[in-house]
């Protein structure tokens, strides 16, 4: 078998699987594990996938661009939030990042919610302008116009002031094993102390996040207290709540 269809082969189980195995795909194939090992830092290099100890998993499906995000998984979003916002009560100090999933749990804040909201998101912070009871802080910092967030040191170091009762994290990608990942650095970075700076931790996922991965840690997967996700039935949740992880 040429080395372009053995590329094809584990791009295509990847996508049917959700993971590859080199023993499995050296069987398959009928080629040595080294091959396979080469295989797969060449898609690896590519950015076609994520390569791990025995294997490979997928990337995020996520786009870069805010704008892009936006416009995905709308209703999955809006029912994600429903749960969430079963999360919120009145005089709670609550961290929002800055993922297209903490802007829809923001567009049904109830009018008479009094809590106050710390969010390095511009958008969150111009929606809850107009919200007659919710106070806003904005973290400051230098904005990144295609996340439409505020990052670098000034933000972490607000941060790093905080104690809040309850983080919502908009995140791209949550494996059992390798935690909670993203794209850039710098977010991760600001994900990280906002996880750092509170009490409880809610990540707002739709069920095709589950088992990717990304470059960059934001967190085990045990700093989680809770995932709301569209579709909490489906098994691949079970190894969440096997660590304790509630899932709603």
């Amino acid at each position: 078998m040429l080395k372009e269809e053995r590329l094809d082969y584990i791009l295509k189980k990847l996508k049917t699987d959700q993971k590859v195995l080199q023993t499995e795909l050296s069987t398959d194939l009928q080629v040595s594990e080294d091959t396979v090992r080469r295989d797969l830092e060449s898609l690896a290099q590519s950015g076609l996938l994520i390569k791990v100890r025995g294997g490979a998993i997928p990337h995020s499906p996520n786009p870069y661009s805010f704008k892009e995000r936006s416009l995905l998984h709308t209703d999955d979003k809006v029912l994600m939030a429903t749960k969430a916002l079963s999360l919120l009560h009145d005089g709670q100090t609550v961290l929002l990042d800055g993922g297209t999933s903490t802007l829809s749990l923001v567009r049904i804040f109830p009018p008479q919610l009094q809590i106050t909201v710390i969010t390095n998101s511009v958008p969150i912070a111009s929606l809850l302008i107009e919200h007659p009871k919710t106070e806003v802080i904005f973290t400051g910092g230098r904005v990144n116009k295609n996340a439409q967030t505020a990052g670098g040191q000034d933000t972490m170091r607000m941060l790093r002031r905080v104690r809040a009762d309850l983080c919502f994290l908009g995140v791209c990608s949550l494996h059992p094993i390798l935690g909670v990942t993203g794209m850039d650095l710098e977010e991760s970075e600001v994900k990280t102390t906002m996880i750092e700076s509170t009490s409880r931790v809610v990540a707002l996922a739709t069920t095709d996040k589950m088992g990717t991965a990304e470059p960059f840690k934001v967190c085990d997967i045990t700093d989680l207290d809770t995932i709301v996700t569209d579709n909490p039935d489906l098994e691949l949740f079970s190894a969440y709540r096997e660590l304790g992880i509630r899932v709603m």
